[in-house]
């Protein structure tokens, strides 16, 4: 019996991007019709105060409003729990990603070479500039990583990521923002799955602003690396 095609769940949070969301959701159906992979897509509306949700709606993909603004974490999980994808993808709705890059992270995943992928801003690349979190932060964040896991990377807080969904399984995750991709990181490789990163373009956002406070959310990264470390 011929094996069925691999199928993949993309997740996609959305706070306030009207401008952006419907543009990245047509490019991204596009790029995984064209890869003949099951799929669906996922867009967990944080409650945009904006036609964000709306406007995904008339995309014709699964849209999940959330009751009260609660982050960028939550949202993310509430996309997993949804998720029935072998493959587990991410990506941000603010236009920084290019849907056309996610072979690049799906492809290790789907030829059994790796177990989680990262899409590294960094990897090969100038530095960012311009940054709420800039390349600097990040960088501390990579090293103290890499010190408490052994697994080094250079763009440990990319949000733009394809897995295996059997890590879901083996992780219990409860960021509540931005942090959750280091918590997701630091407690993925303390459970020894293969990590590796592809490089991938940056697109500066046109439109809005990041919501990043480099000070605040800064420090509970920082502290989710350590409670991840500490607490697996």
């Amino acid at each position: 019996m011929a094996r069925s095609r691999i199928s993949v769940s993309t997740i996609m949070p959305v706070f306030n991007e009207e401008q952006t969301v419907g543009n990245v959701i047509v490019r991204l159906k596009k790029v995984l019709y064209q890869m003949n992979l099951e799929h669906e897509i996922i867009v967990v509306d944080d409650y945009s105060t904006d036609r964000s949700a709306q406007i995904a709606s008339q995309q014709g993909v699964e849209v999940y409003v959330l009751n009260t603004h609660k982050g960028k974490g939550c949202a993310l999980r509430v996309g997993f729990s949804k998720a029935k994808g072998e493959i587990i993808a991410t990506i941000d709705s603010d236009g920084s990603h290019r849907p056309e890059e996610l072979p690049r992270l799906l492809n290790p995943v789907i030829k059994g070479q790796a177990d989680f992928v990262i899409g590294s801003r960094l990897l090969n690349q100038r530095p960012l500039q311009g940054r709420a979190l800039n390349d600097g932060g990040v960088r501390i964040f990579n090293d103290l990583i890499s010190l408490f896991t052994g697994v080094a990377v250079s763009d440990s807080q990319s949000g733009y990521r394809a897995f295996n969904s059997i890590i879901l399984k083996n992780l219990n995750l409860t960021s509540i923002e931005y942090e959750i991709e280091s918590e997701m990181l630091v407690k993925t490789a303390k459970k020894n799955f293969r990590i590796i990163e592809v490089p991938v373009s940056f697109e500066q956002r046109t439109y809005g602003k990041s919501r990043l406070d480099p000070l605040i959310d800064g420090a509970k990264i920082f502290f989710s690396i350590l409670a991840s470390y500490i607490r697996g």
